[in-house]
């Protein structure tokens, strides 16, 4: 193995060992022995790859960013249906909340006033969901008369919600959750002639077999648009 892959190597498990130390205990109580006894490392190794807890709490939001991109290009990508793509997100955002613990204490991290940090993962969230919508909109999938910042709060502010309910239960960041927010939603924001396409459930080769279970026909009945 060469010098650079073993470096990369130590610093990808340092990364995950502090997002393991970081979740389980919080910022403050986190040890830094505890973090390098978890990678397998000397503490001196630590150091060479991190000079301060701060600069590895960092790199442990900085990981979740790039999970939160890749997530968002990656739904995007392979499905071309917008507003599907946008459910198939928010489900892939909560399985990830759910088993990643790198992203799950990114997002730990970043909402605390502890240490600043120039990411803002929910700011980045909001703007995968602006985004998603805005091509839903140039879709005609998004019933008229409807406000895109106003469909953008609410489903930020629901998914933002569940991940911060889900330190507590896990309940909260379950396909289940996910899909129960999408059949109440979606009869109010899709337009009628995409409705009976979409999938609150997500769509399963993207979401992937983790215990999503198929939701029944969303309801074709919707309030009125105003004009």
């Amino acid at each position: 193995m060469s010098r650079q892959l073993k470096s990369e190597r130590t610093r990808h498990a340092l990364i995950r060992s502090a997002a393991q130390s970081f979740d389980q205990f919080g910022y403050i109580p986190a040890k830094l022995a505890t973090i390098s006894a978890g990678a397998g490392v000397s503490t001196g190794a630590l150091h060479f790859h991190f000079e301060t807890k701060a600069a590895m709490a960092a790199a442990v939001e900085a990981e979740a960013s790039r999970a939160l991109h890749a997530l968002s290009r990656g739904v995007q990508r392979k499905n071309p249906q917008a507003l599907q793509a946008l459910i198939d997100a928010t489900h892939v955002l909560a399985r990830q909340l759910r088993q990643d613990v790198v992203v799950r204490a990114g997002f730990r991290l970043n909402s605390g006033a502890l240490q600043r940090s120039e990411l803002d993962l929910r700011r980045q969230w909001l703007d995968c969901v602006r985004e998603m919508l805005r091509r839903a909109r140039m879709q005609d999938a998004v019933a008229p008369g409807t406000s895109l910042e106003d469909l953008a709060a609410v489903i930020v502010g629901a998914t933002v919600g569940f991940e911060v309910l889900g330190r507590h239960s896990e309940s909260w960041l379950s396909a289940q959750s996910v899909t129960g927010l999408w059949r109440t939603l979606l009869p109010c924001l899709a337009a009628a002639d995409v409705l009976d396409r979409l999938n609150p459930s997500g769509t399963p080769a993207l979401i992937g077999g983790d215990g999503a279970a198929a939701a029944p026909a969303v309801e074709r009945s919707r309030p009125v648009p105003h004009r």
